[in-house]
């Protein structure tokens, strides 16, 4: 029903390059001889609101990652980048242009820019899965029921969301209407509905629970080369779950956990005996 694309599905694997050291600012990390400039850190501080100590670990991290895949002879072709890119239009019932299209309102990335990103991820996907995947095993079904116990709040969903939907090709004037309610704002369309679980996307209806009632989601562009944002005014009956209905997400979840721990444990292992030099840090 309402198909659109999030900031954060293209920002969640953005890997950003190290800068040659006789550019910006000059080198304040070297890891096995490649180097992380002040401009680096500075700029990961500010994309990902963190300490200039967090961004250089982000960084560290990253800087290993492209480096371990190196080293393995991991590479992806411009055909398995472009398959993505069509897997996920196809997804939000875009053509690959009309997907090109939102993402560049949505995020301001070229398909030039975009191509890079889905690269960096389906690099880091597979060097991911040749580090964790002889170490993975399929939780029991005892693991899932206990899981299922212990956070069956997570497992609870309304029967449909009572919200206004407010709409724009205006991005500017969406999110003044957004900011005072009040404002007269011919170019925003608004209208009131019920809109039933079953028939949003997994991503809309983890948005929508995510929002506090009586306040705005942020604005996602959809797939009419438009804008929107919802105002939640409340919800229906809400219901829990079955086991049986979410036993599959439960053992992804699980077994993405042990993922997380296997990668974090490697990169440690990895950092601890990896030749990195801290020259100086932002001040």
């Amino acid at each position: 029903m309402y198909k659109f694309f999030l900031t954060l599905l293209f920002f969640l694997f953005v890997f950003s390059s190290a800068l040659d050291a006789k550019l910006i600012d000059g080198v304040a990390i070297v890891v096995k001889g490649s180097a992380i400039t002040l401009y680096d850190i500075k700029k990961e501080m500010k994309l990902a609101k963190v300490d200039a100590k967090s961004a250089s670990d982000i960084l560290i991290r990253k800087k290993l990652e492209a480096l371990e895949t190196k080293e393995r002879k991991i590479s992806v072709t411009s055909s398995e980048v472009y398959e993505d890119i069509k897997k996920t239009a196809a997804a939000n019932k875009m053509s690959v242009d009309e997907f090109y299209a939102a993402v560049r309102e949505s995020n301001g990335l070229t398909s030039t820019e975009l191509k890079k990103t889905i690269k960096q991820r389906l690099l880091a996907q597979k060097l991911y899965a040749a580090i964790a995947y002889s170490k993975l095993s399929q939780p029991s079904d005892q693991e899932i029921k206990e899981y299922y116990e212990l956070h069956k709040k997570e497992f609870m969903h309304p029967s449909a969301f009572n919200v206004i939907v407010n709409f724009s090709s205006n991005k500017e004037a969406l999110e003044a209407k957004m900011k005072n309610p009040m404002l007269y704002a011919p170019q925003v369309q608004t209208k009131e509905e019920s809109i039933p679980y079953e028939k949003v996307s997994p991503e809309l209806a983890s948005l929508l629970l995510n929002t506090p009632l009586n306040s705005f989601t942020p604005v996602v562009p959809n797939a009419k080369g438009t804008f929107m944002s919802f105002y939640v005014k409340g919800v229906e009956d809400v219901k829990e779950v079955p086991l049986d209905g979410v036993q599959e997400q439960i053992k992804n979840t699980i077994m993405a956990k042990q993922r997380e721990e296997v990668l974090g444990e490697y990169f440690a292992r990895l950092r601890h005996n990896a030749d990195i030099t801290i020259i100086r840090m932002p001040q």
